[in-house]
């Protein structure tokens, strides 16, 4: 038995945020801490007040992660950035609604003293002396301390409370890990039992001392069950201030999906029910698993089933058969080919995460040479009149003011000069598109041509591929490409404009130019001839895509890519195995990483003959570093073993947060399954002889903070996880139980009643053949079997934890 924890993310947007520039406005961004570790950076909206950020991100997570913060800052180019406030949410509070929170929460206050982070190890004991009862407190260590000192460390030191009476402990300098082992005695006074107050604080030579935390044991505690052991230290207890709006508000999506997961072999009957299904008559199957998905989901509980049905029969090697499926139910539900596999139903949104799951490293191949040029050369595009501002123009020529005409002239040459080399990749990419989609899109065109055979529906098996291809896959790729991984960073509001534009060139591509001249975007006319000419291209492109032989391979597998094929690179700044007497800056150099399943590899340059690799099967904890380590942010340690065994750092630097997360959490996935995995490490450097961490002065002293190697982002290629993905399918069926259950109870009464025969001779005048509508109650029946196995296996699951917890943890 597993556990699962997952948070999905989204910061949509800002509103009525206070001015920190001179201008009047702000430049805001959004921090995202779980636990005081940022996961996230959202991009920086210049010069607004009501910032729209729609970011989304799924964060995987420890089990016992305690809250989720989210600061909103003002960017400065020169100094600081201004903090502007903070929103603070509680596990329990994300848990206490299982659709999660989607709402506008007001911003608060910064208060430093409620910026605490770390534990304190404590052994406490009640002992009996001449003069009576006295509590011994031995103050042993610390770990991940606030950093309150400019220098990114603390001066921290320990006082302990007991009734009228309080002793403290010594100071250890520059450190967020100290080691005291120092023991306290407090005699015990007369009066009521009191308390046991723990506090930590960061000494200050000058004004008063900073707070780094506390922990409070009430005396029940201390008499019964003396504190032993790692304590999260915690904020003095105060109300929340709420500033009334006054500091602006965030509108959030916050969703935590927790689970137990239970050995494979209770999930194998609905795994078998789900794999049978894609293998019947989908026209007139209602009771199915997947039938009943279907009919119940909506919104993102329909994009999260899609992603886990999808990830699911591709381990089992049946995506083909399942997408097959789904889309015999579409177009035979479908009178009108105009809006065939138009809305989000579960076929559309199988496909689009089926496009996403198996075709990144091909969408990143055909769009990524592009879109780099676009973000580069930054240039100013425009067709709409409404919108063109000479201004801007003049700014960036030397020729005076252009006219109005001259924009447009311009900018339709550069379109054209973005859209061209697109076209060009796409239609020259037959080879390069994975076979698992051609696959896909061969038997979606055969459905589509056999259902609407006629003439003036001959483009309609056409559009149906390229509706999922160009409207939902390159198109959305192209105008948010850190969506798709495509860049680290949003584009400016230039840039964004220019692949807006050349978006919707290519939406009208993908219709096959069926509403060209249609709507509200006249202006678009100049670009009409290009795309024309561009459309009979796109329609030999799907020919030559779906003539493709061969069947999908039926074997199980384990991962979506094979730990050969790159997963992640791009250049960072590699610290020096041993620099002499070189400065922290300059030993580190830059070097081209690739990351793949297999391997962590690098050289001077991507064309550089000559590679250096790091196993991946050897690799043992990758972590961040303090900035204090090298006075350096974004640097991150890699801790393999070597041929002999011994354990090697490797110290890289990334560009920025974002790049650091991302490469996290890469190397974290690709090193999951590797054992003896670190549960502790230095998040320093060794050092003129000592740690700079915890100070300690062997380079072989044990790690002084905890690793992180569950806290990882979600993106296309997480691993496959069967166990989890069906125990999602199982959560979102139990929704439909009753349901199910009510209609399979009505259809059997009738089905036995006197008026069976004439509901029967009706129903076939209607088509319904009763021995389908048996064969439904079957199913349904089944279904129901199964869903009351899983119940009570989570239920005796739930019964041997809570008799494991009643008899208390072995030992003290």
């Amino acid at each position: 038995m597993a556990k699962s924890s997952s948070l999905n993310v989204r910061v949509v947007e800002g509103r009525a945020l206070p001015a920190k520039d001179v201008s009047g406005s702000s430049d805001p961004y959004c921090l995202v801490k779980v636990d005081d570790e940022v996961v996230a950076r959202t991009a920086t909206v210049w010069r607004s007040l009501s910032p729209f950020w729609g970011e989304e991100y799924t964060i995987h997570l420890p089990l016992d992660f305690h809250h989720l913060a989210f600061y909103v800052l003002d960017e400065d180019t020169v100094g600081h950035d201004d903090v502007i406030g903070k929103i603070s949410l509680s596990r329990d509070a994300i848990a206490a609604d299982p659709r999660g929170i989607d709402s506008w929460i007001n911003l608060s206050r910064v208060d430093p003293d409620a910026e605490v982070q770390g534990e304190v190890c404590l052994d406490v004991q009640m002992l009996e002396n001449a003069r009576g009862r006295c509590l011994r407190c031995h103050v042993l260590q610390a770990r991940d301390l606030a950093p309150r000192d400019i220098t990114g460390t603390s001066d921290p030191f320990a006082r302990v409370f007991w009734g009228s009476q309080s002793l403290e402990t010594s100071t250890i300098k520059k450190t967020r890990f100290p080691h005291w082992d120092e023991v306290l005695e407090l005699q015990e006074m007369p009066g009521a039992p009191a308390p046991l107050r723990v506090e930590l604080w960061d000494w200050d030579m000058v004004g008063k001392n900073d707070f780094l935390g506390m922990v409070e044991f009430p005396p029940p505690v201390l008499q019964q069950n003396p504190p032993r052991g790692w304590f999260r230290l915690l904020p003095f207890p105060r109300a929340e201030e709420d500033s009334g709006g006054q500091l602006g508000a965030l509108r959030l999506k916050v969703r935590l999906i927790e689970d137990r997961i239970l050995p494979s072999h209770n999930y194998r009957p609905l795994t078998e029910l789900l794999t049978e299904a894609v293998r019947g008559p989908a026209e007139e199957d209602a009771a199915s698993p997947l039938a009943v998905l279907e009919e119940l989901t909506s919104g993102d509980c329909r994009q999260d089933l899609a992603t886990n049905l999808v990830k699911l029969f591709l381990g089992q090697g049946l995506a083909g058969p399942f997408l097959d499926y789904l889309t015999r139910r579409e177009v035979t539900r479908t009178t009108d080919p105009n809006t065939l596999f138009r809305s989000n139903s579960l076929a559309s949104k199988s496909m689009e995460q089926f496009m996403k799951l198996v075709g990144m490293p091909y969408l990143h191949e055909v769009l990524k040479p592009v879109i780099n040029r676009v973000f580069e050369e930054k240039r100013y595009i425009e067709l709409d009149p409404c919108k063109i501002d000479l201004g801007r123009t003049r700014r960036i020529s030397f020729k005076g003011a252009p006219s109005e005409e001259h924009v447009r002239e311009a900018s339709l040459g550069l379109l054209t000069g973005y859209l061209g080399p697109i076209v060009d990749a796409i239609v020259g990419s037959v080879g390069r598109c994975p076979p698992a989609m051609r696959l896909a899109f061969r038997q979606l065109h055969r459905r589509v041509q056999k259902r609407f055979p006629q003439a003036e529906h001959e483009d309609v098996k056409y559009l149906a591929i390229s509706g999922f291809l160009f409207l939902r896959f390159f198109a959305p790729a192209i105008l948010t490409p850190k969506l798709f991984d495509l860049r680290d960073q949003h584009a400016d509001p230039q840039t964004g404009r220019s692949l807006l534009l050349l978006a919707k060139a290519v939406q009208s591509i993908g219709n096959l130019g069926q509403q060209l001249g249609q709507g509200k975007e006249l202006w678009m006319a100049p670009l009409h001839p290009f795309l024309l000419q561009s459309i009979s291209r796109v329609r030999d492109f799907l020919d030559q895509l779906v003539d493709v032989d061969g069947e999908e391979a039926g074997g199980p597998a384990r991962a979506l890519v094979a730990p050969s094929v790159i997963v992640r690179e791009g250049y960072l700044l590699k610290r020096k195995e041993e620099p002499a007497s070189l400065a922290p800056r300059f030993a580190f150099k830059k070097r081209y990483f690739w990351l793949s399943g297999e391997t962590l590899s690098y050289s001077r340059s991507p064309e550089w003959q000559m590679r250096f690799s790091i196993p991946v099967s050897h690799i043992r904890a990758v972590e961040r570093v303090d900035e204090g380590a090298f006075q350096l942010p974004h640097v991150m340690q890699v801790m393999a073993q070597d041929g002999a065994g011994a354990l090697r750092t490797t110290y890289l630097q990334c560009k920025n947060v974002n790049e650091l997360n991302q490469w996290l959490s890469a190397l974290r996935k690709a090193s999951a399954p590797n054992p003896d995995k670190l549960a502790a490490c230095h998040p320093g450097a060794f050092r003129s002889s000592r740690w700079t961490c915890c100070l300690q002065a062997e380079r072989s002293a044990a790690g002084c903070s905890r690793t992180h190697s569950a806290v990882t982002l979600g993106d296309w290629s997480d691993p496959l996880n069967p166990d989890a993905e069906i125990q999602m399918v199982y959560r979102q069926l139990l929704l439909g139980r009753d349901q199910l259950r009510m209609k399979f109870q009505e259809d059997f009464n009738i089905a036995t009643s006197p008026e069976a025969d004439t509901m029967r001779a009706s129903g076939a005048k209607e088509g319904a053949c009763p021995e389908a509508l048996a064969r439904q109650r079957e199913a349904a029946g089944r279904l129901l079997e199964v869903l009351a196995d899983l119940d009570r296996a989570h239920e005796e699951l739930q019964q041997r934890e809570q008799q494991k917890a009643a008899l208390g943890p072995p030992g003290h």
